[in-house]
């Protein structure tokens, strides 16, 4: 019997343990309320303005379009990678000459990071985002361009609208999407449609859900 009373106690302790830390966090975050709003706002307007950035590059839109001329591309994991993280992730990084679509601009140092591996005198469409700080200088910047990444990009800025949205609603009403709400969300709901914000609401978290699915899907028709 006291053999068997032991793993009993064992797991009363660690489900009073557990119920402890979810009141903890639920409570946490219940009291979250305008100032989560505030924090998904900020990750919203971060992504939204990273995939854009990103993508506008990919695309060419912005910098210097060209073709970067392989002479090598070697496997570089970060020093402080793990041994799951290298295993899943392979940064390879080509290097060779750049050259402008126009022919104006010439880097024999360019390099760039891609998915796999290209050989020597493979021709990459990449883009130079940042040029070299001198003719010598070997620190510019390049992406590879294609419409698939671009639209990628594209899907990450529209999810950013998803959490923009929330936040809006979150910092108008007070309502804390996680845990025990102070304001409940049927209170929060009927607050926001007495104003602008519901329709705001509804506009950024739909055109962000449908346009995050959109560019998503149709970059892989590229």
């Amino acid at each position: 019997m006291a053999g068997a009373q032991g793993p009993e106690k064992s797991t009363g302790k660690g489900s009073t343990i557990d119920r402890f830390l979810s009141k903890l966090v639920a409570g946490t975050f219940g009291r979250l309320g305008r100032a989560g709003g505030l924090a998904f706002l900020a990750a919203g307007l971060v992504l939204s303005g990273f995939g854009a950035y990103e993508g506008t590059y990919a695309a060419g839109w912005a910098g210097t379009r060209g073709t970067l001329t392989v002479e090598e591309c070697t496997v570089s994991y970060p020093n402080n990678a793990s041994r799951s993280s290298r295993k899943n992730r392979r940064p390879i990084r080509c290097e060779g000459t750049f050259v402008s679509e126009d022919g104006r601009r010439r880097d024999t140092s360019a390099a760039v990071q891609m998915r796999q591996r290209y050989e020597q005198g493979a021709e990459l469409p990449v883009t130079q985002t940042d040029p070299p700080t001198s003719a010598d200088a070997t620190d510019a910047d390049y992406t590879a361009t294609g419409m698939d990444r671009a639209l990628r990009w594209f899907a990450a800025f529209f999810g950013g609208w998803v959490l923009t949205g929330l936040g809006v609603f979150c910092l108008a009403t007070g309502y804390a999407p996680f845990g025990r709400s102070r304001v409940s969300y049927g209170a929060a709901w009927e607050a926001s449609g007495r104003g602008a914000t519901r329709p705001a609401v509804v506009a950024m978290i739909g055109v962000g859900l449908a346009g995050a699915l959109v560019t998503f899907l149709v970059s892989y028709s590229f």
